[in-house]
């Protein structure tokens, strides 16, 4: 006798239809599990004969075959338990012989029968959708992400006699909806009306969320540059529905959304320590999970006290930075995540962080640059904006009431990626840090004054053709703030001026 039941294996983060076929014939008494499978795939059979024993249903005493087809994929993971467990419950006849065959199944067993969550979901049940399938059995803690998968009806079980019942009678545990996330009243717990001065930085942090460019705030200790940057995600614009589905499969492949939560409405905010591994940066592992460039993909990246991490760790960053994504290459196959992010960084310009107050700074000429030259110029090539937060004045301390908020600042930012999106619509571009090589005279075309400009910053500065094409996405982005369609000389000017600080520190 056989039966089958449709499950899924992720790939990266994409999903793979998999068919969970049993056979059960006579011959000595034996529960094999073949198909190319993993290590926690393999010990599939303790848990589902035991949860089944578990739930009142005996294995008989003949020879069971359960293979996860096709065989050429490597299996890994523990969501293809109850799948397995379901087949074999057609077999034994507890439930029908055509129970589940317009389905796919997915989650783990635990001895006790309990059906318990699995990471990967929510790019599972959307593959499935693309295969055909309207109809999913789920664990139900993981309700949440199923629900949110359009035209997909999710059944949520949690154990296997509540799926017994539910092939019986029909009838499943209600799922109510708690997920309240979507909510587009965001509330942060920090504000930008909380930093007094730096006027300088906040205009440039604005900036670089309006057109979400890269950028790195250099400057003493106690200038209030982590202070600023916590605040970065409270004037990002939202996320449209592509965006928040792309981040939420992220996460959920990486096993990192909460209970209950369903998708992820706001952009991300992942703030490493300086000593993590280029290998938890970029993402890997035997079967590859997303790394922190993935987690932050369409959010922001920050990286405090920049030269503090490891070199290899930096320069792992600049192939995402570029491509947008990450590969990694394994023998039997290659993953590739996206990693779209704003890199916000922030350093001190030398080891003791009041270079180039020599009344303060200790440090001689060959420290400073042996600091600064933790960080290459490749990297500083793919950074947009570069500014100085100075030193606080006792004046800015004592400020009442007059720092601008962060829901003002957001508005302008709002109307600027608002401007954005209509501009791009249909050409597969967000933002002005999207813009390629190719469409820059396109969207960014310049007048005879403005193009004389940039080719005297050009000769002045010695530019590489990267940071010119990325102080003109700048430019662009400045006029959009200002509600301009053409991109004038002061725009340019003020562009010039936030890649200019860099060369205070690293040339001279």
């Amino acid at each position: 006798m056989y039966t089958s039941v449709t499950t899924l294996s992720l790939v990266g983060l994409k999903g793979r239809e998999i068919r969970a076929e049993a056979d059960m014939s006579e011959g000595l008494p034996v529960f094999e599990m073949v198909g190319f499978l993993g290590g926690e795939v393999k010990e599939a059979r303790e848990r589902v004969r035991t949860a089944l024993k578990n739930s009142g249903f005996l294995l008989p005493p003949k020879r069971i075959t359960v293979n996860l087809s096709p065989a050429d994929i490597k299996k890994s993971g523990t969501s293809y338990d109850l799948a397995v467990a379901i087949s074999l419950l057609k077999l034994l006849g507890i439930i029908s012989e055509d129970a589940a065959d317009d389905m796919v199944v997915i989650g783990e067993l635990g001895l006790s029968g309990e059906i318990l969550p699995v990471r990967g979901v929510l790019p599972m049940l959307i593959e499935a959708k693309q295969l055909g399938y309207d109809h999913c059995i789920v664990p139900f803690d993981n309700m949440a992400e199923a629900s949110a998968v359009d035209g997909m009806d999710a059944v949520g079980v949690r154990s296997l006699k509540e799926v017994e019942t539910y092939f019986d009678t029909g009838s499943a545990p209600k799922y109510e909806d708690t997920d309240t996330g979507r909510s587009s009243d965001r509330t942060y717990d920090v504000d930008f009306s909380e930093v007094n001065g730096q006027e300088t930085v906040k205009r440039a942090l604005e900036i670089a969320a309006a057109g979400m460019h890269n950028i790195l705030l250099v400057g003493p200790p106690g200038s209030g540059k982590t202070m600023l940057a916590k605040r970065l995600p409270t004037i990002l614009p939202d996320p449209d529905m592509d965006e928040i589905l792309e981040v939420t499969k992220i996460y959920s492949v990486a096993g990192q959304l909460k209970e209950g939560q369903g998708l992820i409405y706001t952009r991300p905010f992942v703030a490493p320590h300086h000593t993590v591994s280029s290998a938890a940066m970029a993402g890997g592992g035997t079967i590859p999970r997303p790394g922190l460039c993935s987690l932050a993909h369409r959010g922001v990246l920050f990286l405090d006290e920049l030269p503090e991490f490891s070199r290899s760790t930096l320069e792992i960053l600049r192939q995402p930075m570029e491509d947008k994504e990450v590969n990694i290459a394994r023998a039997a196959a290659g993953y590739t995540f996206p990693a779209d992010f704003l890199l916000c960084a922030a350093m001190n310009p030398c080891k003791c962080g009041y270079f180039p107050d020599r009344s303060k700074c200790r440090c001689t000429d060959a420290d400073v640059q042996k600091y600064l030259g933790r960080i290459s110029g490749p990297l500083l090539d793919r950074i947009d904006i570069c500014v100085e937060a100075s030193r606080i004045e006792y004046k800015d301390i004592n400020l009442k009431g007059e720092s601008e908020s962060s829901e003002s600042i957001r508005k302008r930012v709002k109307r600027a990626s608002e401007i954005q999106r209509m501009r791009y619509e249909g050409s597969g571009i967000r933002f002005n840090s999207d813009i390629g090589v190719r469409d820059i005279d396109r969207y960014c075309h310049l007048g005879k004054k403005e193009e004389q400009l940039m080719r005297d910053a050009f000769e002045k500065l010695g530019m590489s053709a990267r940071a010119y094409h990325r102080m003109i996405r700048v430019a662009r982005t400045i006029a959009d703030l200002d509600g301009s369609d053409k991109i004038e000389c002061s725009h340019l000017s003020e562009a010039v001026a936030f890649r200019n600080i860099d060369r205070r520190y690293w040339n001279g």
